[in-house]
């Protein structure tokens, strides 16, 4: 199975890299639009500012690219809120693969959230044998709203999507190579789509 781990200059790649070498894969870094279109799965991560890493994807011309992919894509973090209309970290204008805006979260909480909370509501494959309010590692200070596309829920002083599926894309806005076992267990599902 070919993975494709897109590299356009956002997030920790190296430990998403590391996840699949424990299920026994390889993952390749890349950003050409040919070995990402010949993929059987892509990996789109993302830590870091949303106006920045949408910048450089936009100089690689990937911001086109993703959009038209037809084999299963993971947003993760960052990753996920690209793929979402529009977000409120730089006033800036996501992929539009799920229809669904990106907010930042009120001073009623400390932001940004991090460390370990809980997805529930759980729907999709993607979450086959994880159990409703399992724990999850989430590091961010913007959230999902919920659209029909919301496939998990967390709370944090607002009820938030944590993972969208629209088609063949998928989002999640926790790390599953941060979150243990069950994090391993979403990349595996992830894998058998």
């Amino acid at each position: 199975m070919k993975i494709v781990i897109i590299n356009y200059g956002a997030g920790n790649i190296k430990s998403i890299q590391f996840a699949f070498k424990r299920l026994g894969y390889d993952a390749v870094l890349s950003n050409n639009p040919e070995e990402i279109k010949a993929a059987d799965k892509v990996i789109f991560p993302g830590v870091g500012e949303a106006r920045s890493a949408m910048k450089m994807l936009k100089e690689s011309g990937l911001d086109v690219l993703i959009p038209t992919l037809k084999q299963p894509v993971l947003g993760i973090c960052l990753g996920m809120q690209l793929m979402c209309k529009s977000t409120e970290e730089g006033n800036t204008s996501g992929l539009g693969i799920f229809q669904t805006d990106v907010k930042r979260f009120s001073n009623a909480v400390k932001v940004p959230q991090m460390g370990w909370n809980v997805i529930n509501q759980l729907k999709s494959d993607l979450f086959k044998g994880i159990k409703e309010n399992e724990y999850m590692y989430l590091v961010h200070s913007y959230y999902a709203e919920h659209c029909y596309e919301t496939i998990a829920k967390t709370d944090y002083g607002i009820n938030y999507a944590s993972a969208l599926k629209h088609n063949n894309f998928y989002g999640v806005q926790f790390h599953p190579e941060k979150s243990g076992i069950e994090g391993q267990k979403v990349l595996k599902n992830f894998l058998a789509l």
